[in-house]
């Protein structure tokens, strides 16, 4: 690939997605792109770099940025975040919210949707103690086809059996064919819609907990900053927000700062 051509791609990528790549990884983009150049049938990537820079097709951008995001997810990926939200999070949410009796949760950058129907499965299983409750998930991710994949809650056998427990599978999926799809009465409890966190964040409306996880490790720092205090605008003042394990607000933000005892949860200040 030539090195405008890498440029380009580059620069449409960070403001687009925040998706920071650097020299080392052009067999990525290369590996990565090849199939867009196939589908748009261009035969090389210089015609595809060539047909960006000609038409500023949005259908095409559009293709070029979902193909190189991550979607990576899984069902009660790492496990103790879900424990955190049983134990510590939501019990005080229950306690502070009593009176309205409403708790919004967003799963930002949800991917395919698993983090956001691992919540929902853990809720229904908390149903006695949430009855009159009003609990809302909404997942949001860049790629309008990791969107379409949540809302249908079908998934593969690999992809069940990455970390969901067997009860949880029996007890909420059903099996078609050699695809597992979750129940309807799970699916209902998340909502699923296309958004990039690069932009105003204020009709998403409030959240009491916002799920950010594995996300900022692909921005560069002034990005990072700049998603995360859109979020903190997005929350009450005792909101909680969740990064992943190598990710932190330390050096990046003020408006957020860690929970004490609780390593991956952040508060506002």
């Amino acid at each position: 690939m030539k090195v405008e051509d890498f440029d380009m791609f580059c620069t449409m990528l960070k403001q687009r997605s925040g998706l920071v790549l650097t020299k080392d990884k052009a067999y990525l983009l290369e590996s990565r792109l090849m199939p867009v150049a196939r589908k748009w049938n261009l035969k090389t990537l210089d015609e595809l770099a060539a047909t960006v820079r000609a038409r500023k097709d949005e259908n095409l951008l559009k293709d070029i940025t979902e193909a190189m995001t991550t979607n990576e997810s899984s069902f009660f990926r790492d496990q103790k975040p879900f424990d955190q939200f049983k134990q510590v999070v939501l019990p005080a949410l229950l306690e502070s919210r009593a009176t309205k009796k409403s708790i919004r949760i967003w799963s930002a950058a949800c991917s395919s949707g698993q983090e956001a129907y691992s919540l929902a499965m853990m809720l229904s299983e908390d149903s006695v103690r949430l009855n009159g409750w009003r609990i809302e998930i909404v997942g949001t991710d860049l790629s309008s086809e990791m969107v379409e994949k949540s809302r249908a809650g079908i998934y593969t056998q690999f992809e069940v059996q990455r970390g969901l427990p067997i009860t949880m599978l029996v007890k909420y999926f059903k099996q078609t064919g050699d695809k597992w799809q979750l129940s309807p009465q799970i699916r209902q409890m998340a909502t699923f819609r296309e958004y990039n966190l690069l932009t105003d964040l204020s009709p998403l409306g409030q959240f009491d907990v916002v799920f950010c996880r594995n996300v900022l490790i692909y921005f560069d720092q002034p990005t990072k900053t700049k998603v995360l205090e859109a979020i903190a605008k997005q929350m009450p003042s005792d909101g909680v927000l969740y990064l992943g394990g190598a990710e932190t607000v330390l050096g990046i933000t003020d408006r957020f700062k860690p929970m004490e005892g609780q390593r991956g949860l952040y508060v506002l200040p």
